[in-house]
């Protein structure tokens, strides 16, 4: 029984690092405590509770968290300090004994953080509730926008891939999803709060069905036809689960965006069997050329790891070649990192960090160029953007449908608003071109 009057005048502030699907919890979590009276915080308020989603992905992200955690509490002294997400399922005795934390929360316990709160003042500091993820069988709905125009919509959680790399399902457990009826039912609801945009996420979004007996491109057809809602984005979908059927809808739907995350990972096809990946370059190939024959304009983002065990120079050059050929928009790099648990620490050939640096650089000088190029196609050409509600000086910026960061002089009126415009030319930072 949740009593909230334990909860009167309380503040709360909300800390996300990771994912797209973090966002969305940390959002949902947000929504459920404003319920129960607890009110989020102001810019530069101190906060009485303070909820970190942290993320696992790679050593560098468990720092960045450490940091967090530690800047969070000093910032806010006295406040409760709860850590959730990745990080705290996967290492929780490591995340209770960082200096300010009150409570570890796993993924299965997200929404249980009232509970938790509710009995504050019998909880030890730096008690852990989590769970095993072999036990994470319920799916935690979550759809929110946030301070931004996009709403985040989870429609899946978990993952049975088992990459050798990955930590993902010991930390989300196994794939597992929402009905299409109830996400359909969000999205209304999305729409209803003034929603134009919303982003699908999830851990294994093009596994969806998994739990339900439904299918991936039923959820999109029931999607488009949300009136309100003007933008679908899907987010990072596995190459071997963009059927043919997907890319055909999207290039004909009234709502679906020309925009595609996919994470190849590798261009070499010795380090994707190495990586225990489910699809071959040839096949990455062919999905980005009937994207590209059924809809050119779309923008195309690709995932690449770097560095992984095993990666010889002649298989970073065949990733390199690989990469420089295919038609896509950016690639987002990330650097291997060890990851304790996972099946790579038994492949032998180590790459050194100098090595990695190298090559990470190589890959993000090839990624500047292409979506330079990407931008420079689309200059003259005339659009639709949404607007975000942010200000940079006496400028705003938006999305086109195919992800384009359009910048423009600051109108209130073009606020979460779709708005045509010209594509000018680049501004001076080169990091967004000039709409009119």
């Amino acid at each position: 029984m949740i009593d909230s009057t334990v909860f009167e005048n309380k503040v709360a502030a909300y800390y996300t690092l990771g994912c797209k699907l973090n966002f969305a919890e940390t959002s949902a979590i947000g929504r459920l405590l404003g319920e129960h009276g607890i009110r989020k915080a102001r810019m530069g308020e101190k906060a009485d509770i303070c909820l970190i989603n942290t993320c696992s992905v790679t050593e560098l992200a468990d720092k960045k968290c450490r940091q967090a955690i530690r800047r969070i509490a000093k910032d806010n002294p006295g406040a409760f300090i709860i850590a959730t997400g990745c990080y705290a399922q996967l290492k929780p005795e490591e995340v209770a004994g960082i200096e300010g934390v009150d409570l570890v929360l796993g993924n299965g316990q997200k929404d249980e953080v009232l509970v938790h709160l509710n009995n504050i003042g019998e909880m030890k500091k730096g008690a852990i509730v989590t769970s095993a993820t072999r036990d994470m069988q319920r799916f935690i709905p979550s759809c929110s926008s946030g301070d931004r125009t996009r709403y985040f919509l989870k429609v899946q959680d978990g993952c049975d891939y088992f990459c050798s790399y990955c930590t993902i399902p010991m930390a989300r457990g196994r794939s597992r999803n929402g009905t299409i009826d109830s996400l359909v039912r969000q999205a209304e609801l999305a729409a209803t709060e003034g929603g134009k945009e919303i982003v699908l996420t999830g851990v294994n979004i093009g596994d969806f069905g998994r739990t339900t007996g439904e299918s991936f491109i039923n959820l999109l057809h029931a999607l488009d036809t949300v009136n309100g809602i003007e933008r679908y984005r899907i987010s990072s979908i596995e190459p071997n689960l963009i059927t043919d059927e997907i890319i055909d809808f999207v290039a004909s739907a009234r709502r679906f965006a020309p925009h595609f995350h996919i994470p190849l990972q590798s261009g070499s096809d010795e380090i994707l069997r190495l990586m225990r990946r489910r699809y071959d370059t040839e096949l990455f190939r062919n999905k980005v050329e009937r994207i590209r024959r059924k809809m050119p304009e779309a923008f195309i983002g690709v995932d690449v790891i770097v560095g992984m065990r095993g990666e010889t120079e002649e298989l970073f050059e065949q990733t390199y070649r690989f990469l420089y050929a295919v038609d896509v928009s950016q690639l987002h790099v990330f650097t291997y990192s060890e990851r304790d648990g996972t099946q790579a620490l038994k492949i032998n050939t180590v790459v050194s960090p100098q090595i990695k640096q190298t090559r990470s650089k190589r890959l993000l000088d090839l990624s500047e160029r292409k979506l330079a190029s990407f931008y420079e196609r689309n200059i003259g050409c005339h659009v639709d953007v949404l607007f975000e509600h942010a200000r940079h000086g006496d400028f705003m910026h938006g999305f086109t449908a195919n992800y384009i960061k359009v910048e423009v002089p600051y109108d209130e009126a073009f606020i979460n608003h779709i708005s045509p415009v010209v594509l000018d030319g680049w501004n001076t930072q080169r990091d967004a071109l000039i709409g009119r």
